[in-house]
């Protein structure tokens, strides 16, 4: 019961992921990504083994669709999952198998997956048109809006989307953005959404601090006409 994207921005290279479901903290199961080298999704009954697995063959320079031969060969149990990978370069692959409960599909393209499972019909487009349609903004903001798009166009079937993640990285190794919501009763990507909004403002900040630790964020933000109990509020 899950919903996600791979993306990647074509002016600066950025490549992140955002994704929804029901179990508790899963954001820290299915999504895997490192800078410079691609990420890779593993959802439905997950096995977060391949997503490491499939960042070791990243690594080591394998294309996305033989990354995915390897893993589909690795795994007793692959029609239980839904893959997908993308490499630095943009090129994708994915795969659904038939064991996934419906609406189960995928759709890859260069620079772009959209996966789900147990969702409700046309999601999986409306998260591939999300991002599609923000092609100007920043790619932690075309991730949400992605996500967004998944939700208000049905989101998982019969259930609530209770969890929410969303990671980008650009050039470094450290994540520029890494945002989950581990538990919400009912809607974790209005929650996740109000996180991404009072982040934004600090990216820059949090990329200066290792070498100037001098400056508080307050005093930052405020040095840059954002009231910190603005910001505070939301």
């Amino acid at each position: 019961m899950t919903f996600s994207l791979i993306g990647r921005c074509e002016r600066s290279g950025m490549i992140g992921f955002a994704g929804a479901t029901s179990e508790l903290a899963g954001g820290g199961r299915f999504p895997h990504a490192k800078a410079q080298t691609g990420a890779v999704i593993t959802q439905a009954l997950t096995n977060p083994y391949l997503g490491h697995l499939g960042i070791k063959l990243l690594e080591l320079g394998y294309a996305p669709h033989k990354v995915l031969d390897d893993l589909v060969a690795s795994d007793t149990h692959i029609e239980y999952r839904q893959i997908g990978g993308m490499d630095r370069f943009g090129r994708t692959a994915a795969r659904t198998g038939t064991s996934n409960l419906d609406v189960a599909e995928h759709i890859n393209e260069k620079n772009l997956i959209s996966l789900g499972n147990r969702c409700n019909e046309g999601v999986v487009a409306a998260i591939a048109e999300g991002f599609r349609m923000s092609i100007d903004e920043d790619l932690e903001e075309r991730l949400m809006r992605a996500l967004e798009a998944g939700r208000d166009a049905g989101g998982q079937r019969d259930m609530d989307q209770n969890i929410s993640v969303l990671k980008v990285y650009d050039r470094d190794e450290l994540a520029r953005v890494d945002l989950r919501v581990d538990w919400h009763k009912v809607d974790a990507i209005a929650e996740l959404r109000s996180y991404l909004d009072r982040f934004v403002p600090l990216i820059p900040y949090y990329s200066e601090r290792p070498l100037n630790p001098t400056v508080g964020y307050r005093e930052w933000l405020e040095a840059r006409g954002i009231a910190y109990d603005d910001w505070l509020q939301g």
